[in-house]
C-alpha cells in the first residue's frame, strides 16, 4: 500500500493525478463489512442489494463507476453514470472479484484521527447531498435521478482524496478557514497545495474515465441548467445543514429551492426535513 509519506512528495495536479491511478482508492469499513456479507450469499444477492451498500460511501461509488467506464464491451457506448447500471452491465460476480474493498479509510487515517473525523464528516455530507439531489429530481419527474444523485455525491470527492493522502495539507487549510471565515476555498487551497481542488477533480474524471456528464452536473458555471443547479443547491444544503438546522444560510437555500421546485419554503422545509418546532 501506497505511504502518506510517499504521497507527500506531490506537488502538482500532475503529480497528484499519477499518484492516484497508482494508488488503490480506500473505502469505509462499514462499505467492505456490508459488501463481504452480501458475497457471503452472493448466489441470492443482485445488483440492487450492491447498489444500496455502494450508495452509502462515495469512495466505493467513485471506485465503482472508475472500472465499469474503463471496462465497458466495445457494444456498450453509453457512459455509465448511474451505479447500479454499472454494476449490472460489469455483473455481480465481476464485482465481487475486481473492486477490492481494501484499504479502509479508518486505517490508511489511523495515526490523523482529526482529519478522519473530517473526512467522514465530509462523506456524510456527500451522501446527504446526493439523498437531497434525488429528492428534488423525483419532485422535478427527472427520470434520472440517480444521475444526480451520483453527481451530487461525487461533487467533492477530489477533497476526500486528499483528505486520504494529504491530511496535514488538508487540515492547514481547514484551521486557516476556521480562523478567518471570510477566506474563499480555492484561495486558501492555492497557497497551501499549490492548485486549487477543482482542477485536481478535473483531471481525475477524464483520467478515470468516469462520465463527461458528471463533470457537466458539478459545473457551476452551468448553474442556469435545472439539473446542475439541482446539484448545486443539493450540496449547499448539506453543507449548511451539516451542524443542525440552524445555520444563517439556510433561509437562502430553502428559497433557492422552492424557485427550483416551484413550490413554497414551507413545502421545501417538509421535504428535506427540517424539524417541525
Amino acid at each position: 500500500m501506497v505511504t502518506l509519506t510517499e504521497a507527500r512528495a506531490n506537488r502538482t495536479v500532475k503529480d497528484w493525478v499519477a499518484f492516484f491511478k497508482a494508488a488503490e482508492i480506500p473505502v469505509l469499513r462499514q462499505t467492505a463489512r456490508e459488501i463481504a456479507q452480501l458475497q457471503a450469499r452472493e448466489d441470492e444477492t443482485g445488483a440492487r442489494d450492491i447498489t444500496r451498500v455502494v450508495i452509502n460511501d462515495p469512495l466505493m461509488m467513485f471506485k465503482v463507476l472508475a472500472y465499469a467506464n474503463n471496462h465497458r464491451s466495445r457494444h456498450q457506448l453509453q457512459d455509465l453514470v448511474q451505479v447500479e447500471q454499472a454494476i449490472i452491465m460489469m455483473g455481480t460476480g465481476t464485482f465481487f472479484a475486481q473492486i477490492p474493498t481494501v484499504p479502509h479509510v479508518e486505517d490508511v487515517l489511523h495515526e490523523h484521527m482529526s482529519a478522519l473525523i473530517d473526512l467522514l464528516k465530509l462523506m456524510i455530507r456527500a451522501h446527504r447531498a446526493g439523498y437531497f439531489s434525488a429528492e428534488f429530481a423525483s419532485h422535478l419527474m427527472d427520470l434520472h435521478a440517480e444521475e444526480v444523485r451520483v453527481a451530487a455525491s461525487l461533487h467533492d470527492f477530489a477533497e476526500m482524496l486528499m483528505w486520504c493522502f494529504n491530511p496535514d495539507a488538508m487540515g492547514e487549510i481547514s484551521q486557516r478557514q476556521d480562523a478567518d471565515k471570510t477566506l474563499r476555498s480555492r484561495i486558501v487551497q492555492q497557497e497551501v497545495l499549490g492548485f486549487r481542488l477543482l482542477e485536481l477533480q478535473a483531471e481525475l474524471v477524464q483520467v478515470f474515465n468516469l462520465p463527461p456528464l458528471l463533470s457537466d452536473l458539478m459545473d457551476e458555471a452551468r448553474a442556469d441548467l435545472p439539473r446542475v443547479r439541482n446539484v448545486q443547491l443539493a450540496v449547499n444544503l448539506a453543507r449548511h445543514s451539516a451542524d443542525g438546522w440552524d445555520n444563517a444560510a439556510l433561509p437562502d437555500d430553502y428559497k433557492d429551492i422552492a424557485e427550483l421546485l416551484h413550490v413554497d419554503v414551507e413545502r421545501v422545509k417538509h421535504i428535506v426535513g427540517v424539524p417541525q418546532h
